[in-house]
């Protein structure tokens, strides 16, 4: 089956494995968004203890799902995941942190006794949901403008700033997708409360943040496609690199199928914001979540096909990576092509868990007289 394909199309198969968990990611980080408006929509502790439990019971997904994408461009992509994960060293490592203090808090905010105190471990889920998110935003954002490295013809690489990827920030585009990632988290955090928590206080609430953070959402994604339709990217060939203006813009008319996904999933996301404030849905979630996904894949695409660098190199162009250059032996993509036949499976069984939890919705009275809570 994989073994009669060709090098290129395994390697495109697994630049969209690689975006779709990406894409998965993003959709799961209404975690992250929820633990920046824990204390705009819970007054009380108690009403707190339900939010964060409410939150608790899906951390671990986001966490993993993270993980995975993280393997895969390892595994896929390997001299890519070297150049950036190494390059860009305080970057990264400032988003690791960022998701450490994260599982920490989980663990440790109820625990009795701790001497830190309940407050400060809010407040690193709130570093986590602010700080983490609009990091990785930019982070993303660096594929499609640009990383300061120099690959050598023995694919030795080194970043020619002493920022190591903090200097990405300063690139109005990677704010801009920062940010919008960053409100995207708080509006599914509003719409995943609403399905998910009864509490007429907590709802009202939430309606009422999730207004705010629509606006605020579609400003910086209206800036965001703005900055993208007028992006000048890198495409090559025969290895060779060279600046295409538009190039985003040209990926998009080149792949219609792209084109449509991108228009779809905006407009299932806006719908998912309309029917929670107009009608009382109570829905939102799942029309934002698979509109998400759609968004984020086609943005993922965009980058790895049309013969366009998934990571430009702005010290020196000819040392810009794509999915050719940077990706593992024909075997290795082989094998994992294999294995990934598991994936459906692995996502079946996150189906499972998430229903099993979710049968009830959470109520006060569910947390108090839970002895496990968060």
């Amino acid at each position: 089956m994989f073994g009669s394909l060709s090098y290129l199309t395994l390697q495109e198969y697994w630049w969209f494995l690689v975006s779709l968990l990406g894409a998965l990611f993003v959709f799961m980080t209404f975690v992250q968004g929820g633990q920046t408006i824990l204390n705009r929509v819970a007054k009380t502790d108690e009403e707190r203890d339900v939010i964060i439990n409410s939150l608790g019971r899906k951390w671990e997904l986001t966490f993993t799902t993270l993980v995975m994408f993280g393997g895969a461009l390892f595994a896929a992509f390997p001299l890519f995941y070297a150049v950036s994960f190494s390059g860009a060293y305080f970057v990264w490592m400032a988003i690791l942190f960022c998701f450490i203090i994260q599982a920490v808090s989980y663990e440790y905010r109820k625990k009795p006794d701790n001497f830190l105190g309940q407050k400060t471990y809010e407040a690193f889920l709130y570093i986590n949901g602010s700080i983490g998110i609009i990091l990785i935003g930019i982070a993303v954002g660096t594929l499609f403008t640009g990383g300061h490295f120099v690959r050598s013809d023995m694919n030795f690489s080194h970043w020619t700033t002493a920022f190591r990827g903090l200097e990405g920030a300063l690139n109005p585009f990677n704010v801009a997708l920062g940010f919008m990632v960053f409100f995207l988290a708080r509006v599914q955090a509003s719409l995943y409360f609403l399905n998910n928590i009864e509490h007429d206080e907590i709802e009202k609430r939430t309606k009422a943040q999730l207004k705010n953070d629509a606006l605020l959402f579609v400003g910086f994604f209206l800036l965001f496609v703005v900055f993208l339709l007028n992006l000048s990217g890198v495409g090559y060939d025969n290895s060779h690199f060279f600046v295409v203006k538009h190039k985003f813009l040209l990926n998009l008319i080149a792949n219609p199928i792209l084109l449509v996904l991108f228009l779809v999933g905006t407009l299932m996301v806006l719908y998912a914001i309309f029917v929670s404030l107009s009608k009382g849905s109570k829905k939102g979630i799942w029309f934002s979540g698979v509109g998400t996904i759609l968004v984020v894949l086609t943005l993922f695409c965009l980058l790895g096909f049309n013969n366009t660098a998934i990571y430009p190199s702005l010290s020196d162009l000819q040392s810009s990576l794509s999915i050719v250059n940077s990706s593992g032996s024909y075997y290795t993509l082989t094998v994992m092509s294999y294995v990934s036949l598991l994936v459906p499976i692995v996502l079946g069984y996150i189906i499972f868990v998430w229903r099993s939890m979710d049968k009830e919705k959470i109520t006060a009275d569910e947390i108090r007289s839970d002895s496990h809570g968060y």
